[in-house]
């Protein structure tokens, strides 16, 4: 049976598992729009270099089992070294109290499948919730319809969150192939500030599909910091669409970093609300074997004095593919704007591949705008130099790569992260430093 087949057939008993059914008839509409465009194939102009069937084809579980066997140790291996930081754990879909570590104070934190039930937080349900999404994409219909697992949190006003808090989506003990959609809600009011950190984690041999929708809001003066760690293994697909829309004189900032799964879709898409904003999206893509990543990235400049900077470093070896489509759009009133937006690409094999188109579309007549793009192989004479000097190829190349990666997590505030993002680098490069 078709993954679209298992979708609309499951959609009933889906329901009849839930204890808030409030969102049953917004529920069923977003199914609807689902079934009338079905999974995006290769003749859609968005997913015209990511196929799909490979994840379409397979029979999946939508009820996964709740159990697990998960040890201490197999957990501590997924830390950063975080003993300060917050972190929030989710198992099969569930949230686990007891491998978490919370002590947020002065917020709102609530497990998504919580937040739905607590008639308290509905009114900030009516508010938020879906209100950015898109709403004709077949992924985020598709969330909708199926959404049940993830966390919402509010940060109120000039409430500053000292320590990072770091989300695990694990998912283990599943004999079947598993399906989740994960939602999440951040609101960070006026003058507030929070930095999360995000990872999925499939422990079993079986494949994990996760279709994730994030929105985050930022308000006046307040800071949002998203970093989003994807080093899954290669029996998992991730689907990520994640909504930012900023009010004015505020900083949002999303980092991707993708080492790992089988199958990386990451769609981000910022909406400026306002004067005086800045977004900042980085990334860092290194893959070998078959895997791909696909990011697309979007900014709405609809408001004038506003900074937007997008720097995407990719390194592709074995038959990788990856993707970059990037979309700058400054609306007419929207002078002064300062976009920036550069992809830049190294290939270490003939069987790898990288499909980039950085685009821009300009409506103002007063705005500083630049966008490019650059796909090559390592300089041969700056290897040379660093061999003549004793140093083996291998570490000649990691080396040079680090360098060029580097700039991509230069504003990386959390240092247990930049030191992490460093040792992952060496782990995919395949050699013993400590850059």
């Amino acid at each position: 049976m078709s993954l679209n087949e298992q979708i609309l057939n499951n959609h009933n008993e889906f329901l009849s598992t839930l204890r808030h059914r409030f969102l049953d008839e917004t529920r069923v509409q977003a199914l609807g729009k689902f079934a009338e465009t079905g999974f995006p194939t290769k003749k859609d102009e968005e997913f015209k270099y990511t196929n799909l069937r490979e994840i379409t084809e397979k029979d999946y579980n939508f009820f996964p089992k709740e159990n697990h066997n998960i040890t201490k140790e197999q957990f501590d291996q997924l830390h950063l070294g975080e003993e300060n930081f917050d972190w929030i754990v989710f198992v099969n879909g569930q949230l686990h109290k007891e491998l978490s570590k919370v002590s947020i104070e002065n917020a709102e934190f609530l497990s998504f499948n919580y937040a739905l039930n607590d008639e308290q937080h509905k009114e900030v349900f009516d508010q938020y919730f879906n209100s950015i999404a898109a709403k004709d994409l077949a992924f985020t219909n598709l969330n909708l319809a199926y959404c049940k697992y993830g966390f919402f949190l509010k940060v109120p006003k000039n409430v500053v969150i000292e320590k990072p808090i770091h989300i695990f989506y694990i998912s283990q003990n599943q004999e079947e192939n598993t399906f989740y959609n994960t939602r999440n809600l951040l609101i960070v009011e006026e003058g507030a500030k929070v930095e999360v950190i995000e990872s999925h984690h499939n422990f079993d041999s079986t494949y994990v599909l996760t279709n994730s929708v994030t929105e985050i809001f930022t308000y006046p003066n307040a800071k949002a910091d998203w970093h989003k760690l994807q080093n899954d293994n290669n029996t998992s697909y991730l689907i990520d669409n994640t909504f930012a829309k900023q009010e004015k004189d505020s900083l949002t900032t999303v980092n991707t970093f993708s080492f790992g799964g089988k199958l990386v879709r990451n769609n981000l898409d910022f909406i400026h609300n306002g004067s005086n904003i800045n977004s900042f999206m980085n990334g860092i893509t290194i893959i070998g074997k078959d895997q791909l990543v696909d990011h697309h990235t979007a900014v709405h400049h609809n408001f004038p004095n506003c900074e937007s900077y997008q720097n995407y470093k990719g390194i592709f070896d074995g038959n990788a593919h990856g993707v970059f489509n990037g979309k700058v759009f400054v609306d007419k009133i929207a002078q002064k704007t300062n976009a920036y937006q550069q992809n830049n690409n190294v290939l270490l094999s003939e069987g790898a591949s990288i499909d980039t188109k950085p685009q821009l579309e300009i409506f103002a007549d007063d705005v500083k705008c630049s966008h490019g793009c650059t796909v090559g192989q390592l300089n041969e004479d700056a290897l040379f130099y660093l061999r003549a000097r004793g140093i083996s190829k291998k570490e000649a190349q990691a080396l040079l790569l680090y360098a060029f990666a580097n700039d991509a997590m230069q504003n990386i505030d959390i240092e247990p992260l930049k030191e992490k993002i460093s040792k992952l680098l060496a782990e995919k490069l395949e050699v013993d430093l400590e850059f």
